[in-house]
C-alpha cells in the first residue's frame, strides 16, 4: 500500500458515495487507474464494504446504553454472540480481554423499552453473570476516519 492507497481510503472514509470519477478528481489520478486501485483494495479485504451511517434518533431510537458484559463460562461464549446477533436493538458488540468481556451497544426507543429488552433477553443470554449499564448522554466522536 502506498500513498495513493492512503489517500483513496482516508477520502472514501469521510465519503463513501463519491463515484469513481469524483474519486479520481480529489486523489489526482485518472479514473481508470483510480478504480483499478479501488478493486485491489477491495479484492485485498482492505476495504470490506460501504454502509450507510444512520442517525438512530431520526428512528426513534435514540435510546443508546453501553453495556459491559461479563461472562461466567468460556463455552458459552458462541451461544452468547449468536443471541446478540438474533436481537435488533444490538448496533454494535465487541469481544474484550480481561474484564469486562464484552462492550455492547444497544439502541432503542426509552428506558422502560431497554429495561423490558435487558430483562427479558440480554440477561438471559447464556453465561451472562453481569451486566453493568452505562446511558450514552453524547456521543464526542463517532465514526471517525482510520489512520491511514
Amino acid at each position: 500500500m502506498d500513498a495513493i492507497d492512503r489517500k483513496i481510503l482516508a477520502v472514501l472514509q469521510a465519503e463513501g458515495r463519491l463515484t469513481v470519477t469524483e474519486l479520481a478528481q480529489r486523489i489526482g489520478l485518472s479514473a481508470a487507474p483510480c478504480h483499478r486501485r479501488l478493486r485491489e483494495l477491495e479484492r485485498g479485504g482492505v476495504i470490506t464494504g460501504y454502509r450507510a451511517v444512520v442517525d438512530p434518533g431520526v428512528l426513534g431510537h435514540g435510546f443508546e446504553v453501553l453495556l459491559a458484559v461479563t461472562m461466567d463460562r468460556e463455552e458459552s461464549v458462541a451461544g452468547f454472540e449468536a443471541g446478540l446477533e438474533q436481537i435488533p436493538e444490538v448496533v454494535h458488540a465487541e469481544r474484550l480481554f480481561g474484564e469486562p468481556d464484552y462492550f455492547v451497544r444497544v439502541a432503542t426507543v426509552d428506558i422502560a423499552t431497554f429495561q423490558r429488552l435487558r430483562d427479558e433477553r440480554l440477561a438471559r443470554l447464556p453465561g451472562v453473570q453481569r451486566m453493568t449499564s452505562t446511558i450514552v448522554m453524547k456521543k464526542v466522536v463517532d465514526n471517525r476516519p482510520l489512520p491511514t
